[in-house]
């Protein structure tokens, strides 16, 4: 069986590696970006199994499964993350993905997983799926904020530059200029500085 696991965090990579690799009938390959994923997949595929991370760079959110879902011969592909929401398991799921795998699973819940999904079986944790999702109580400038803006401005009250808050978000820098240009309307801001200090005075970070 074939596998091939994409994943920015080499951490995350070796510790899957090294409990993947006492399976004697799993092959593995790892890459870091999803780039490298669609090339290992032209090279050496179709894999019995892809895995993604959701958050790494390259993904721009499901674009990168079904870019990977188109390449992998009909083969299965699946999402895992340690930050998803259930919202973006299901959508994954409807996109084609075979599976959605939280990085909180246990290894040996994580093997029986990918066999399953190698075998063409779908797979979705259920506890994952019907747990209680926090609720935070809403700060009163949030509510007219949209979540990905608020997104934005954290990273605009971080201090960081739009090529980073585009990394981190998988977007294009392009899209986040006009999400700034929106949050300075939006707050009555003259600027990001300014847009950034209202958020901080208002506690919403």
């Amino acid at each position: 069986m074939q596998l091939l696991i994409a994943d920015d965090h080499e951490l995350v990579r070796d510790t899957l590696a090294a409990f993947l690799e006492r399976e004697s009938d799993l092959t593995l390959d790892t890459v870091e970006n999803l780039d490298q994923a669609c090339t290992r997949i032209e090279s050496e595929g179709p894999y019995d199994l892809v895995m993604l991370d959701y958050t790494m760079p390259g993904m721009k959110g499901l674009e990168g499964l079904k870019r990977a879902l188109a390449l992998n011969g009909g083969k299965p592909v699946a999402l895992m993350s340690g930050t998803a929401s259930k919202a973006v398991a299901q959508e994954a799921m409807d996109a084609g993905a075979i599976g959605f795998l939280p990085k909180t699973m246990a290894a040996r819940s994580l093997i029986n997983a990918i066999r399953f999904m190698a075998a063409g079986e779908t797979f979705i944790p259920v506890a994952f799926m019907t747990q209680e999702e926090p609720q935070e109580p809403l700060n009163e400038l949030a509510k007219g904020l949209s979540p990905r803006e608020l997104q934005v401005l954290g990273g605009l009250c971080r201090g960081q530059a739009n090529k980073e808050i585009a990394r981190d978000l998988n977007l294009q820098e392009v899209t986040i200029k006009l999400h700034v240009k929106t949050l300075c309307r939006k707050l009555d801001a003259k600027n990001r500085t300014h847009a950034a200090m209202i958020a901080k005075e208002a506690g919403l970070f």
